[in-house]
Formats: C-alpha cells, structure tokens, sequence
C-alpha cells in the first residue's frame, strides 16, 4: 500500500533529494553514465556519495561525468566475464556498499543472443544483474544498511516470466521479451530482499513512468509514432511522459528514503509504494502484478538464475530468513 511519501509522479530528482545527505556513503549505478541512470549518480554525487558506474563504454562515461567526481569500472552486462573482472576489481578495491541502483537495461530489442545462446533482454536486464549483486555480497553486507533498488517498468504487466522458454527459443516478441525482463528484475529485488535482509540488506524495484531516453535506441521513430508517444515532428506527446529528473525521482526516492526502513522486496512507482494492479487492469492504469511479488516465484526464478550463470555466493547456501 502507498504510504503518502509527499512526492507525486510530478516530483524531481531535485526535491526527492533536497534533504538528503550521503557524505560517507559508496553508491554504485549500472548505466550510469545514460538516461536516468545519469540523472540518478548526479543526484547522489550531489548529496555527497562517492559513486561508482560500470560502464560498456568508458570513454563515453567519462566524457559525460567529467564533472562529477565518481569511479568509472568498465563492465559489459551482456559479457559475465566482463561483470565477473569488474566485480573482482571492485571486491580488492572497496571497503563496502551502501547503495546499488541498477538503472541499466535495453527495451524491445530485435532478436540478439550473448553468451552461450542466452536471449539478450533477459541476460542484459536481469542475468547480468543477478551475477553482479551476488558477486558484491561481501561489499552490501559491510554496507551496515545497504539498499539496492533495481529498475523495472509498467512493462512487467506484458509477461510473467515464461518458464519453459525464457529465451525464446521460438516465437519471439520483442514487447513480450521486455515484459517477462522486467518482471525478473521485480521477482529478484523480492528473492534478495529475503535473503539479505539478515545482513541489513533491503531491495526494492520501480516503474520510473514514461520518459524518452537512451532506452528506445531499438525503436525506429515511425514505431514511436505508432505507439503515441511523439508526433511526426518528434515531440512527446504521450500521456503522462515525464522528464528524466522527474523519472529519475522514485529511484532516488527508494534508495534513500527513511520512510522505507525496514521496509523491502517492495514496488514502487511516482516516489511512493506502488498499489497492486486490478487482474483486468491495464499496463497504463499503474500498480504492481501479483505474479511479480510471489515469493515463489522468486526463490524459483533465483535457483534458475543461479543454474544458469553458475555464480553463487553467501546468500545463496545461507537461504531466506
């Protein structure tokens, strides 16, 4: 149930944090360096956090950071011994982690496989993900209160997660494979809140709205066109639409927020908890699936996850508390 935060789908990322304070604090932001994940590590940086983006293109990240004091790693999401290196780099070099937001991802991609065969929207979105949060294990628990908040979207309303073919093996659809990629992200912010919660670890995960950002790289204008979003000119004129600090806000809101704690494995959307969604609710209506809360669920999705990358870690033999 919302818990009246006092911050609307209008907020910014600049009120969300106008009484923050993170001096201290180590935060690391997966896309970073893009979209909101941008807005996110300047809105943390600005409290005070000393921050840390992986990044797929380094030099990009850095030209886009140049001002603000942060740590740039590369990593590649879709590579598990790109994420792997750079966990180990991060593992000899930090003393701990007090906050992860997971902003990276791709939308509606064609069809493209990594790794060994593994559908690219499920591997970037979520299996990159899952190997990084468990690899930093060490770093979150020493974090003394560490939160990790992992973006997913409106688009879990699309698909459950599709058990017996989560790659798609036959029948793709790029909305289709989206949707059950963003449900992942909800099942594992609710499967690794259960498990580290002993160690003060708490996960949430978020719909951010509709903003137009990096993320539609995939989608041609004429398909943007189609879907509402912009006129023919290129202007938004989609219901709702957001700009990237007012996107970037429940991120922020999650990560920081002291109404949140002991709070965990929670939705959120416009800087507050999210309601669940009415079964013959529609994607635009707002609020959380049922099928993505399912404890589960998550403990499955986390066991085929783990069978999958092969990563492991304390949580993992340790089990839910």
């Amino acid at each position: 149930m919302p818990v009246r935060s006092g911050f609307t789908a209008a907020s910014t990322a600049e009120q969300v944090m106008a009484d923050i304070d993170l001096h201290g604090t180590t935060a690391l932001v997966t896309g970073g360096y893009s979209g909101l994940g941008l807005e996110t590590t300047r809105a943390l940086a600005r409290a005070g956090a000393r921050v840390i983006v992986p990044a797929r293109r380094p030099r990009l990240a850095r030209d886009r950071l140049i001002d603000v004091a942060c740590t740039i790693v590369p990593m590649d999401l879709a590579d598990l011994t790109s994420v792997h290196r750079a966990c180990e780099q991060l593992l000899d070099a930090e003393a701990k982690l007090d906050l992860v937001v997971a902003a990276a991802g791709v939308m509606a991609s064609p069809e493209r496989r990594v790794g060994p065969g593994w559908l690219s929207q499920f591997a970037i979105n979520h299996l990159g993900h899952f190997v990084l949060l468990n690899s930093l294990v060490p770093l979150l628990a020493r974090g003394g209160g560490a939160r990790v908040v992992c973006y997913s979207s409106a688009g879990h309303h699309r698909s459950d997660i599709r058990w017996d073919d989560p790659h798609f093996d036959s029948g793709y659809d790029k909305w289709v494979a989206y949707g059950q990629s963003k449900t992942a992200n909800v099942l594992f912010a609710v499967h690794l809140d259960e498990l580290g919660r002993s160690d003060g670890v708490r996960a949430f995960s978020l719909h951010p709205g509709p903003i137009l950002t990096e993320l539609q790289r995939d989608l041609t204008h004429a398909e943007q066109v189609e879907l509402g979003w912009i006129d023919t000119d290129g202007h938004i004129i989609g219901r709702g639409f957001k700009t990237r600090s007012q996107g970037a806000a429940t991120g922020l809101w999650a990560a920081t927020s002291r109404t949140l704690d002991g709070r965990g494995g929670l939705y959120c959307e416009n800087c507050d908890i999210a309601p669940l969604a009415a079964p013959d609710g529609s994607m635009d209506d707002g609020g959380v699936r049922n099928y993505t809360l399912d404890r589960e669920s998550a403990e499955r999705l986390w066991r085929v996850s783990t069978s999958l990358t092969g990563v492991r870690s304390v949580w993992n033999a340790r089990g839910p508390k």
